[in-house]
């Protein structure tokens, strides 16, 4: 799969996701410091699904009218160390592939997912 991973998101988590053959680009190196408004637009134009722990791309998500080939997953989930981050992103992108289209919110014990309009 091909995701955009927020400037929040951890180095090692990254680096998990592209060990596992995913096509993973992140804002902290490619271009840090940008609003989330282009960041949002960078994975439209990219047709990318965007990782992050930034619960402002909700309300930008729904404004923004995503096309199906994009989708915004944001993990709200304890950050004990970057490592654990990691196991918890892998763990969750591979129960599903149905990432894109949609707006998902992943927590301690559950995900909750809502098509993108």
């Amino acid at each position: 799969m091909r995701f955009l991973a927020n400037e929040n998101f951890p180095l090692d988590a990254v680096e998990a996701l592209r060990t596992l053959g995913h096509d993973v680009a992140w804002i902290r190196t490619e271009a840090p410091g940008i609003s989330d408004v282009v960041v949002l637009s960078r994975a439209q134009q990219d047709s990318r699904i965007l990782l992050t722990f930034d619960k402002d791309f909700g309300e930008l998500a729904y404004r923004s009218n995503l096309p199906a080939t994009c989708g915004i997953i944001l993990f709200r989930i304890a950050t004990p160390s970057s490592m654990e981050v990691a196991r918890k992103v892998v763990s969750v992108i591979e129960l599903r592939s149905d990432w894109a289209g949609a707006f998902s919110v992943v927590e301690a014990h559950r995900i909750r997912t809502r098509p993108l309009p």
